[in-house]
């Protein structure tokens, strides 16, 4: 950095609105896809675990597994198959989410109350049913703790996807790095920051509409 440079210069910013906003874009696209598609995996995949007990640890294991390879080595797995395309990115992603949401989908499960299966088992729910329209409803506030999650460390991650062209807002960080300029790198950082706490703000909101019982409860506690 030269001497004298501010760390952020605010010009730059302003001339690179519309260029910030489409990169913006693209980090949210590629970092929220990933949650809602192990979204989609996990419901039905803690479901089966929360059913039948030993399918949970070897699912358990497979998962973790898959979370702790590196980012960019799993990246670079793929390229092979997807080549330099979002793709790359947002497979990776959709499984490193399994090793959040597959755990609190089942805990979710497990929370519901025996007496209340045993209710809907009464009142001539099937399983399906029960399943369906009582116990994930009341899973709900532990299965979005993990969306949460999930999402936050998908939205982080996306960045270094511009390892191999697809990171998003990451294009700035690397272009901030090989000019040696700050201001792209600062400004990225806080976008991404911004994205992370705007999309747990809005997870919490649609937790606290989907679970308005939830509500009642808290107040009268």
């Amino acid at each position: 950095m030269n001497d004298g440079e501010p760390l952020v210069r605010w010009d730059w910013v302003g001339d690179h609105l519309g260029e910030l906003g489409h990169y913006t874009g693209v980090h949210l696209q590629l970092g929220l896809l990933p949650v809602l598609f192990g979204l989609i995996i996990s419901v039905p995949l803690g479901i089966l675990c929360h059913r039948w007990r030993w399918l949970y640890p070897p699912v358990l294991t497979v998962t973790n597994v898959l979370y702790a390879i590196p980012s960019l080595a799993m990246f670079m797995i793929f390229v092979r198959y997807t080549g330099l395309t979002q793709q790359t990115v947002m497979i990776p992603l959709t499984l490193y989410t399994l090793s959040v949401l597959v755990p609190n989908v089942v805990d979710g499960l497990a929370s519901v109350p025996e007496p209340v299966r045993q209710a809907a088992t009464a009142m001539g729910f099937g399983t399906v049913r029960r399943v369906v329209q009582v116990e994930l409803p009341i899973a709900v506030p532990v299965v979005v703790a993990g969306v949460r999650v999930a999402a936050v460390s998908s939205i982080s991650l996306v960045a270094v996807g511009q390892l191999i062209g697809q990171g998003g807002l990451g294009f700035y960080i690397t272009r901030g790095l090989q000019l040696d300029f700050p201001t792209p790198i600062i400004t990225a950082i806080v976008l991404i920051m911004l994205l992370a706490l705007a999309t747990d703000a809005v997870l919490v909101l649609a937790q606290r509409l989907l679970t308005p019982w939830a509500r009642g409860k808290g107040a009268r506690a």
